[in-house]
């Protein structure tokens, strides 16, 4: 049965729909008002409160950190400094990816990493024979995900740090909010300016109370996850076991991906010491991909035509969907959705998936298979590079 986070006396009493899922062991709001309508537009427009502490958190201790660390990730680890956070999958031996996450320098001898499944028995066996030690954390820390255009002034306010004004993209900071000693990093998962924040469980309730009550002033809300499925497809970001599934998941073969097939071949240094999955990882690129990740606007014009057939107007707005569809080209399927969403900012229908990579160009033209009445139509559209959303604001 799931249980609740530190913040659940608060989200709790929040939460008029009741809507809850299971994020990790945890209780997760899917939404707290009725529909995500506002708790989607205040990411977008103010700033919405997400509680992230059911991410796992492990720390990376010892003389051997850095070396165990960089062991693990596809990024060049050694290149992290104090203070900066990177962004990093981890692989198995094969060259497929287990997960990913961030991973934060914390000291010379000390690294963060957060992930989306329990990873610690890997970590320690990656870490073997080294000067380390791995400990998981996850429940040593709450956190909370402060996003959207005006989070830097709700966290100004809360903190009445102003130093935090200039903290950088991907870096983070020691501060103070509500008498409680909290590390603030500028990541999120929204595409959007903004922040996590991370603390002890006991500061929980008190760092909740005063972001509430400052946020107030600048449209704050508490945001579930049906708004934040919807800006991160926005953002073209990944979600495990949806756009892709782990390599320790994979019930076959052809389910697992290297990050080459995920568009997250920016993340692999294969010139950097001995990591786990680099000599796949050196066969896979000279290969060359299986799939090419892509985005995709579908053409409302050919959604209207398709819907108005049965005089209805297109069933495509409201929350993200997480199911895979087929793209074709052709009468040939080429590849899969396995994200999509209205974008109410947008005012489109877009989607991510992956396609063969002879396929992938830019702007040439695909159909997705849409079901209209229980007949399955297709519907046109045109393969694009996430991400949707302007990355820049988030930068």
């Amino acid at each position: 049965m799931p249980i609740p986070t530190p913040f659940y006396p608060r989200t709790s009493t929040l939460s008029e729909s009741h809507e809850w899922s299971e994020w990790a062991g945890y209780l997760a709001a899917i939404t707290y008002e009725p529909t995500h309508d506002r708790e989607y537009w205040a990411v977008r427009n103010s700033a919405g409160l997400l509680d992230v502490t059911p991410l796992f958190k492990y720390e990376v201790r010892g003389p051997d950190a850095e070396r165990a660390v960089n062991r693990i990730m596809t990024r060049d680890v050694s290149r992290c400094r104090v203070g900066q956070v990177m962004y990093s999958p981890w692989c198995d031996e094969d060259g497929f990816v287990i997960d990913d996450g961030t991973v934060a320098r914390l000291a010379p001898d000390r690294f963060r990493i957060t992930a989306a499944d329990p990873n610690l028995r890997w970590f320690q066996d990656c870490s073997f024979g080294l000067d380390v030690e791995v400990v998981d954390v996850s429940r040593d820390l709450a956190a909370l995900a402060l996003q959207g255009p005006k989070s830097r002034e709700v966290l100004l306010a809360a903190t009445e740090d102003p130093t935090l004004a200039k903290l950088r993209y991907f870096r983070l900071a020691e501060t103070q909010l509500a008498g409680a000693p909290i590390t603030v990093s500028r990541t999120g998962y929204t595409g959007d300016l903004g922040y996590e924040l991370w603390m002890a469980p006991e500061h929980a309730l008190a760092v909740w109370d005063r972001l509430l009550e400052v946020g107030r002033d600048y449209g704050l809300l508490p945001i579930g996850l049906a708004a934040l499925d919807m800006v991160r497809i926005e953002a073209g970001l990944l979600l495990i076991e949806v756009d892709y599934i782990s390599s320790h998941k994979a019930l076959i073969p052809a389910q697992k991906s290297t990050p080459f097939d995920i568009g997250l071949g920016w993340t692999v240094n294969l010139e950097k010491e001995a990591f786990v999955g680099q000599r796949a990882l050196v066969r896979a690129k000279a290969k060359g991909p299986t799939w090419s990740f892509v985005g995709l606007e579908i053409d409302w014009i050919s959604l209207e035509e398709l819907f108005g057939k049965v005089d209805l107007p297109p069933q495509v707005t409201g929350r993200a969907s997480r199911s895979p569809i087929p793209v074709y080209r052709g009468d040939r399927q080429i590849g899969q959705v396995t994200s999509s969403v209205f974008s109410p900012i947008l005012k489109k229908y877009v989607a991510i998936g992956t396609v063969e990579p002879k396929e992938a160009q830019p702007g040439s033209p695909v159909e997705i298979e849409i079901t209209v009445e229980y007949h399955r139509e297709r519907a046109r559209a045109t393969l694009v590079r996430p991400p949707f959303f302007n990355r820049a604001r988030s930068e």
